[in-house]
């Protein structure tokens, strides 16, 4: 039985493992249906790693059906063997419970929590914190062999450099989980990674054996998302890009897509973005016929910084990046100047007036005192997007932006940031 919704995530390549297509299919063209997905707070923020099944689940409340979002406040305590080779370094319970805050601001961002089927928000740990050890193996530990758990890939990859028994019953309370859910939300499915598949089919199992014959539950993998030379996305230079603002800024959350590569930016934009397939399809041809006017990573950047961080945000990205590429820095404001130069090469000196041609070769931005007047009167030397063509130039207190730093431009594109002590 098709399902549009179904034929439009076959056409984003969203859809990995699924438990009973056919059987899906059928139920959420008959009703409206209850869906979730996890996240584990590991950290206070998640990375755009972790918004693949998110935004697919997204896509799901869009056609009707309810997300309900798991915070794992429980399972973050105890860590997912899942894709690992070693154990995680396990965290104290404050740490998980800021952990949960701020990943839940993140969720707000992209869901709809006020519509008829807005999506709720639930923290595991309110269902498996109050259950004692005893309690725990007497209603689920039965449940399943360790037979069965063994040949699942998540431990199976993991018995050669040993797991913990901690990390071993991590499964079995990710299953305990979507029993829980599918007995008390209505919640019908669980959405995952592709490394989730084994996790959702201990789920599936013991749905099963708790409830009667007619108990009908289903479980959809995503795939890993790769670039086109099959390295793995999502990371940079500096780490992850992560959806904090504070530890990703808007401005390198944009840049991060706009520097997608021609052969990748289609295949994002089919994952990341709800344009309909009109819309990313015209931009493939723009893509393939004019690939110079990079609308497709415009598109791409624009969309997915206004869904994270919101249109002022956005505004701010796009500013700073037309301010760099027109060397018109007095556009910026000293915090977005910040923003903007945090990443380019430094020199720390003393506070102090001091000609320009000894400035700019004490900082290195020029290699030598000839060059350095060459330079000056030849135009090439900008401070703070200020153009400075007098050798005789003092460069003082008034240059420097917060009394602490100047951005010295050599030529077009060559930046140094000057910090002073």
């Amino acid at each position: 039985m098709k399902n549009e919704l179904m034929e439009d995530l076959k056409w984003r390549g969203l859809l990995y493992q699924q438990t009973d297509e056919e059987g899906l299919a059928k139920v959420i063209n008959e009703e409206k249906i209850g869906l979730y997905c996890g996240v584990d707070p590991t950290a206070d923020s998640m990375h755009i790693g972790h918004i693949v099944p998110l935004l697919t689940l997204r896509r799901f409340q869009m056609h009707g059906h309810r997300p309900i979002l798991l915070v794992g406040g429980a399972t973050g305590m105890i860590g997912d063997p899942s894709g690992r080779s070693e154990e995680r370094q396990l965290q104290t319970t404050e740490q998980v419970a800021e952990n949960v805050k701020g990943i839940r601001s993140q969720l707000e961002r992209i869901f709809d929590f006020n519509s008829e089927n807005g999506a709720r928000l639930v923290n595991n740990n309110d269902w498996i914190g109050p259950m004692t050890l005893i309690e725990f193996l007497r209603d689920f530990g039965k449940l399943l062999s360790v037979n069965y758990m063994l040949a699942k890939d998540n431990v199976a990859s993991r018995l050669e450099q040993g797991i913990s028994y901690t990390e071993f019953s991590y499964m079995l309370i990710q299953a305990a989980d979507f029993n829980h859910l599918y007995s008390n939300y209505g919640c019908r499915v669980q959405i995952g990674g592709s490394d989730q598949w084994g996790n959702i089919t201990t789920g599936l199992e013991v749905i099963r054996k708790t409830h009667d014959d007619e108990a009908k539950a289903f479980g959809i993998t995503i795939p890993l998302v790769t670039k086109a030379d099959g390295t793995k996305f999502g990371k940079t230079a500096g780490g992850a890009v992560w959806l904090d603002a504070k530890k990703t800024s808007p401005y390198e959350f944009y840049q991060f897509w706009i520097n997608t590569a021609d052969a990748d930016v289609i295949k994002y934009m089919k994952i990341f973005t709800f344009l309909n397939r009109e819309e990313i399809e015209a931009l493939e041809v723009s893509v393939q016929e004019e690939p110079h006017l990079r609308k497709a990573q415009k598109t791409l950047a624009e969309e997915m910084t206004r869904l994270i961080h919101g249109q002022e945000a956005l505004d701010q990205a796009i500013r700073i990046s037309e301010a760099l590429f027109s060397g018109d820095l007095k556009a910026l404001t000293v915090d977005e100047m910040k923003d903007a130069f945090k990443d380019v090469p430094t020199f720390e000196m003393e506070k102090s007036d001091k000609n320009i041609v000894d400035f700019i070769v004490e900082s290195g931005v020029s290699s030598s005192k000839r060059q350095a007047r060459e330079d000056v009167t030849n135009g090439a030397i900008s401070l703070n997007g200020e153009r400075v063509t007098d050798t005789a130039y003092e460069v003082g207190a008034a240059d420097r932006l917060d009394d602490a730093f100047i951005i010295v431009r050599r030529g077009k594109k060559n930046y140094k940031m000057v910090k002073f002590i």
